[in-house]
This record gives C-alpha cells, sequence and structure tokens, in this order.
C-alpha cells in the first residue's frame, strides 16, 4: 500500500489540522504607495497618461481595494503624477471608501448615467483631453468599448506593459503569503490522501479539503479543487462526471486557496494500492520532467526555455512529441500570485527573462487517454542564486509526500 494514502477518516483528519494562518500579514499601505510609484514610472517611460485599473485583482493589487468585477463600472485611475481617482456608482460611495487602503478622490455616476462619459469629464478636469490611456487587461470588452465610443482625443492601449511588468517581480512580503499559503494546502493534501478508501466518491473527497482548507486558515475554503480518479486522470482538468475510487486507481488531486488574496496550487498524483510497472515508469518520467524543468530555470535565460527542458525529457522517453499525446499537451507552468494564473507562463513563444521574484508553477503533465495521467505540480521562486521550491516535490510513487523518510522507514523508489 502506498505510504500516507488510506487508513484514515474524516473526521479524524479534520480533527489533527490545525489552523497555520497565525501570524501571517497582509501588504502593507508602504507597498502599496511603492506598487503605484513603480506604476507611475513605466507611464511616464513609455508615455502613457492615464492608466486604469477595473475591480479586480489589479485594482487590489496598485491600491489595496479588494472589489469583485461586476457589469458595473467601479475602478481607480491613475494619472502619471499625483494621487488615485476612483469611479464608481454612487449607491457604492460608502462601500468603497470603507474598502480604500490608497485614498483618493471619488466620483459616481447614478444607475441612469454613463461612467464612461463621466470617466471623460474627470480626465478633462485634470488637462488630459489627449496621449494615451491604457486600460486594464481584464476590464470586459463592454466597458472598454464604452470608454473609446465616449469620444475623444485619447487613444488606447493594453496596460500589461504596467501591469505585468510590476506584478511578475514579487516582494518578500507576496513571497511570505504564496508560501504560507503553500504550506497550507499541502497539509490538506496530506490529509486528503489519508482519507481515501475504495468507493469513496470524488465528490467527497472535494468536500472534505474545502472544509479542510477552513480549517487550516483558509477563510474561503478551496480556491478551486479538482480529484480525479482512474482513467479520468487523463484529463488536466477533469471531466463532468463523479468517479468512486477502485484499487490500483491512479489518484489526481490539484487544488489550492487563499490567503490574503495569495494562492495556493499544487498537484499530487499517486495510486491508492500497489502500482503496477506502468504507472512507476511514467511516474518517475513526470518526476523527471519537473526536475529538468527546475534545473533549467536560470536567471536571464527566457521562460520558454524550462518548458524545452521538460518537453526534451518526455519526449526522450518516448511521449508526445511536441503537444501530441500520450505526452504533454500544454505549457510547463504558469506565474501565480494574486490570480492563480498569470505572467510569466512558462511556454515555447515566451521569450520574458526569468529574473527574481517570478514565481512560477512547475507542472509538465503525462497524459495517456484511455490509461491514466500524472501532473506533478509545484511552485519555485526565483532568488539571487536561482530557482527556490516553495514546496518540496513528491517524493516517490510508493511514498508521495515523503512520509518513510520522516519516520525512518524509506521506500526506495
Amino acid at each position: 500500500m502506498t505510504i500516507g494514502v488510506g487508513g484514515s477518516r474524516p473526521e479524524q483528519e479534520y480533527a489533527n489540522l490545525k489552523d497555520m494562518s497565525a501570524g501571517a500579514r497582509d501588504i502593507s499601505l508602504a507597498e502599496y504607495s511603492s506598487r503605484l510609484a513603480l506604476a507611475q514610472e513605466l507611464m511616464r517611460q513609455q508615455n502613457i497618461a492615464v492608466l486604469y485599473a477595473n475591480a479586480g485583482t489589479n485594482l487590489y493589487y496598485f491600491t489595496g481595494t479588494r472589489w469583485h468585477l461586476s457589469e458595473r463600472m467601479l475602478g481607480a485611475i491613475i494619472l502619471r503624477h499625483g494621487e488615485v481617482h476612483y469611479i464608481a456608482p454612487e449607491f457604492e460611495r460608502g462601500t468603497l471608501i470603507d474598502y480604500m487602503q490608497i485614498r483618493g478622490e471619488v466620483s459616481c455616476w447614478q444607475e441612469h448615467e454613463n461612467p464612461y462619459l463621466l470617466l471623460h469629464d474627470i480626465l478633462k478636469t485634470r488637462g488630459i483631453t489627449s496621449g494615451c490611456v491604457a486600460i486594464d487587461e481584464s476590464t470586459p470588452f463592454f466597458m472598454f468599448d464604452g470608454i473609446r465610443s465616449a469620444g475623444s482625443q485619447l487613444h488606447y492601449s493594453n496596460a500589461q506593459s504596467i501591469t505585468q511588468t510590476c506584478r511578475m517581480i514579487k516582494s518578500e512580503a507576496e513571497i511570505a503569503l504564496l508560501q504560507r499559503a503553500k504550506n497550507m494546502t499541502l497539509e490538506v493534501h496530506k490529509a486528503a490522501a489519508r482519507i481515501l478508501h475504495p468507493g469513496i466518491s470524488t465528490t467527497e473527497v472535494v468536500e472534505f479539503i474545502d472544509k479542510a482548507h477552513k480549517r487550516v486558515g483558509a477563510p474561503g475554503g478551496s480556491s478551486f479543487c479538482i480529484v480525479l480518479f482512474g482513467q479520468a486522470t487523463a484529463y488536466p482538468h477533469g471531466v463532468k462526471y463523479p468517479q468512486s475510487l477502485e484499487d490500483g486507481d491512479m489518484v489526481l488531486i490539484d487544488t489550492g486557496c487563499q490567503i490574503y488574496g495569495y494562492n495556493s496550487d499544487i498537484t499530487r498524483t499517486y495510486v491508492y494500492g500497489e502500482p503496477t510497472s506502468r504507472q512507476r515508469e511514467v511516474w518517475n518520467v513526470e518526476k523527471a520532467a519537473q526536475a529538468s524543468a527546475f534545473a533549467a530555470a536560470r536567471l536571464g535565460d527566457p521562460c520558454s526555455a524550462v518548458d524545452q527542458s521538460a518537453r526534451e525529457t518526455i519526449d526522450r522517453f518516448g511521449f508526445g512529441p511536441d503537444y501530441e499525446i500520450p505526452g504533454l499537451p500544454h505549457r510547463t507552468g504558469h506565474g501565480i500570485g494574486l490570480d492563480i494564473h498569470e505572467a510569466p507562463y512558462l511556454v515555447r513563444n515566451n521569450q520574458t527573462p526569468l529574473a527574481k521574484g517570478m514565481c512560477i508553477s512547475n507542472e509538465p503533465m503525462i497524459c495517456i487517454p484511455g490509461e491514466f495521467g500524472i501532473r506533478h505540480e509545484d511552485h519555485f521562486y526565483m532568488t539571487d542564486t536561482g530557482p527556490r521550491w516553495f514546496t518540496q516535490p513528491a517524493h516517490s510513487i510508493d511514498d508521495p509526500f515523503g512520509q518513510g523518510v520522516e519516520y525512518g522507514y524509506e521506500v526506495a523508489p
């Protein structure tokens, strides 16, 4: 039997979990101010007059104001110099002011009024009637269309040259929150593995993981959760039907949580029962691919080099080539922060140089339709000396969480 898999009950594992959030610190007001200052410096360098940050993670990143995207325009107007100006529905004024971290003037519109005309009026009062407005890339098209249709001599660009440039490089405070979230999810993974037994459904495991995430200190529980058994593990993001666990099944669990908005995202794949030679072989190829990707993450080298290294390893063992399956059908990894998927991406066409502070997933999955799939997903961050794991990769197919090592009865891989 795989070490650390099965043999326990949900109520026992839930009781054993402890709150791990104590001491975690939210981003400081000083850091939000420094983010704004950097954005404004980039705006001056790129000759951008205005940055519009819509409700969502860009608004939160630059101002500390938490607000979910909706059909109503609410956001921050950032100029090259000076304070932030907010635009919002009138009935949300009080709530917005309550949520603000970076303070600023608020201009509001009533439900029957056009918020896009209001945006242009705000800019005119600040002497901006021409030049470039960078629109937050997550802004819905209907809002962008409304802004540009409102009429002016302004022209528009994608704000990614500012937003991604700032957000790709994480501060020590951000890395600490990412580390905490990942530590929490790894403990949940271990607990979830121990509750498995023949006949348990994927739905039951998902429910346990959500409850367990809350137990370890994630207020919202699981930010997402994929649980797959058997042949369903060959589908990277799952299938629409639940499965029941059988002896010998491959188990794939991909889940995460948030703490102060920062995400975890860890996948573990192992066998319930005794692995077959085929399962063991492919599991080890996946481990080798993840290790080769990590080794290829060198400061100054392009993100594409990491993807290439993982893909070459998988191809060398007879899978692929390229995106063909059986093999690796998707990119090797993605950045992570306030969004679970954000820049930079470990993919062939990405020439972005790896730099200190980047935080990226490493998950070169192997999919074998009709049999199973294996994904090992851990994240690393770039330091002065190269990559460093947030969580250590799975140890072996017989002991995925390294508990045999911990207790002195390691099983040879």
